[in-house]
């Protein structure tokens, strides 16, 4: 059973309160207006609603916090030590497309370090939470990354640059030598979700190059607080600075960075 402590208590609400609007947004997804921030990056209405949604929860619950908001940008603490990180709708482009698969994400950060972090997919009704020191949760069951020791046993998710973003030549050494190395690769296009999926022990790994801080920084706890290791793509730690991220198990960590790193 998940610990129903006071801070989840306040992330679990806004996440909730903001997907009820998302639900029914996504069933009249051709009606929405949506705008282009960038080549193949857009927002739509949902977004912007979703994150006033959750921004004016949270400031009811924690009014001292600061934010770091993908569509708002950056709210300086009054406390001078908590932000929320924020992703209103990670996986906007399958949000748009009518594919089931986004999520709001939330991460907590206190003097630089992540200490809450949630990521909720509301079409399954599937919550990821997570708290430093106190484990990673799937609604209430415990979770725990995989077991395998081999990369040919397991599966890596990965994410891969699109139009209008740097790294193709790169990834596709990275995907080459992974590839030829796993039982399968996948690319679902929501990265909080594949970092959760990590913690859960769905994937075995993950990486990907160019994330922003509010696609991972709830991911980067989960994965955490499940018993995985995160690291940069060259094993530093400066993940919401770089945005390269690396996570697997234990066991296969390693393996893949060797083989990343290498490219």
């Amino acid at each position: 059973m998940a610990l129903r402590t006071a801070l989840w208590t306040v992330m679990t609400g806004a996440a909730q309160k903001a997907a009820r609007a998302l639900k029914r947004d996504f069933g009249e997804v051709e009606q929405l207006q949506v705008s282009q921030k960038g080549p193949s990056d857009f927002v739509s209405a949902a977004d912007i609603k979703a994150e006033k949604v959750l921004r004016e929860e949270l400031t009811k619950a924690r009014p001292r916090f600061g934010f770091l908001l993908e569509e708002g940008g950056e709210v300086a603490s009054a406390d001078g030590h908590h932000r929320w990180i924020i992703d209103p709708i990670d996986g906007t482009t399958n949000f748009l497309h009518g594919i089931p698969h986004f999520a709001i994400s939330i991460g907590l950060e206190m003097d630089g370090e992540i200490i809450a972090g949630l990521v909720f997919n509301p079409i399954v009704d599937e919550m990821y939470y997570a708290e430093k020191g106190k484990g990673a949760f799937l609604n209430d069951k415990r979770l725990r990354v995989s077991a395998r020791t081999r990369l040919t046993d397991s599966v890596i998710a990965t994410g891969i640059p699109f139009h209008g973003r740097p790294g193709h030549k790169p990834f596709l050494k990275q995907l080459e030598r992974v590839m030829d190395s796993v039982a399968g690769v996948r690319r679902m296009g929501t990265a909080s979700l594949d970092l959760a999926y990590v913690a859960a022990g769905r994937y075995d790994g993950f990486w990907e190059m160019g994330l922003q801080p509010w696609d991972m920084a709830a991911g980067i706890l989960l994965v955490k607080e499940a018993g995985g290791f995160i690291t940069e793509l060259d094993g530093g730690k400066n993940l919401l600075g770089s945005g390269n991220v690396l996570a697997a198990n234990p066991k296969l960590h390693k393996q893949l960075l060797d083989l990343i790193s290498a490219v």
